[in-house]
């Protein structure tokens, strides 16, 4: 990001706002798997087709699918491969994080069980 001027800057937080919604990062995540029309999309996702066009709308303008209309369907694939990357990148670090978190909760519940114990050890003495 350095020495990128600010029109570029607004682009890639547009690109990364793409990304902050949940339902846009499940369809990408479907889309991971191959080609679908907004009906496969709809249905895997739980949401009405009307709903998921919005979101492959927003997908579509950052860049991230692409769309492909076959007769009377409509095909939606992914556009640029490197999201996954990005993806894996931030879920591995998000992974690690929670690792440690537990970790941390773990040890600190096994020291607090263990202090009561200490303490009853010096009173008995």
């Amino acid at each position: 990001m350095q020495d990128l001027p600010e029109e570029a800057l607004q682009q890639v937080a547009a690109y990364f706002q793409a990304l902050a919604e949940p339902t846009r990062l499940q369809i990408l995540n479907l889309l991971r798997q191959g080609e679908r029309n907004v009906g496969e999309i709809a249905q895997a996702c739980g949401f009405t087709s009307a709903n998921i066009s919005r979101h492959l709308s927003v997908l579509m303008q950052r860049g991230l699918v692409a769309r492909e209309a076959r007769g009377p369907a409509v095909y939606y694939s992914i556009a640029d491969e490197s999201v996954y990357a990005l993806c894996d990148l931030v879920c591995g670090s998000i992974g690690r994080q929670a690792e440690k978190a537990v970790a941390q909760h773990s040890s600190f519940l096994r020291s607090s069980q263990a202090a009561p114990a200490r303490r009853g050890a010096r009173r008995a003495g």
